[in-house]
């Protein structure tokens, strides 16, 4: 027979289980954790305030209410406001292709390459934006997909369940892009993996390179886009 930890244990689990599915599953960590269910548990385990997340809104906050028997509350200004639901929008003429976005988002919503334009499948952007601040040429905007709707009025249980999946795919593909090959334009440094073998030295200049050539892409475009209207 399990002991009470453990009985303890499971219900905390079933508990976040519960909760981590009336979330809306955007991942935009704007509840003050790293994603969803780290949120979920949080709450299971320690009683944090279930109204910390904006994109849920009132009716969100309502639900976590009948869950945990915690009394409703306003929002949480200080984690954002209520607000319709968004799709971010990429400026075709001012991407410069340095992959930052892609790496950002949390449910692979924008594809592109390298030095390439990158694009967001409309469908699978949870309006989290991540990607805003990563991008160094500010060539990503959102855009009302909603209209008056807000909270959950502007989502849904398939949507929600869409983006649970994809960011459960994102976080099973992380491990292995953990080192960096050929192809990767993150800098070594910022990559804890021991020594590197003298067979890569090759590799790693090359990356130290490619880091250079994206740098000065990235000053260019800064230079013209403070020089021409938008």
């Amino acid at each position: 027979m399990p002991g009470p930890a453990a009985a303890s244990t499971a219900a905390v689990s079933t508990l976040a289980a519960r909760i981590d599915a009336a979330l809306p599953q955007t991942q935009c960590t704007r509840c003050g954790y790293p994603d969803c269910a780290t949120y979920a548990l949080a709450i299971a385990e320690e009683g944090v305030p279930i109204n910390q997340c904006p994109p849920g809104g009132a009716e969100g906050i309502a639900r976590l209410a009948a869950i945990t028997g915690q009394a409703p509350l306003p929002l949480s200004a200080e984690h954002g406001v209520e607000a319709p639901r968004t799709v971010a929008h990429i400026d075709e003429a001012w991407c410069i292709g340095c992959t930052l976005c892609i790496k950002a988002c949390p449910t692979d919503a924008i594809v592109g390459s390298h030095k390439k334009m990158h694009t967001v499948i409309e469908p699978y952007c949870t309006g989290c934006e991540l990607c805003i601040p990563a991008c160094p040429v500010d060539c990503i905007q959102l855009e009302n997909a909603s209209g008056n709707a807000t909270g959950w009025a502007a989502w849904s249980g398939p949507l929600a369940q869409q983006a649970r999946l994809r960011y459960q795919a994102h976080r099973e593909r992380l491990p292995l892009e953990a080192v960096p090959d050929a192809d990767d334009e993150t800098p070594p440094s910022s990559v804890d993996n021991g020594p590197v073998p003298a067979s890569l030295a090759d590799t790693a200049t090359a990356q130290v390179a490619r880091q250079a050539t994206i740098a000065a892409a990235l000053e260019r475009a800064r230079q013209r886009r403070s020089q021409a209207p938008r």
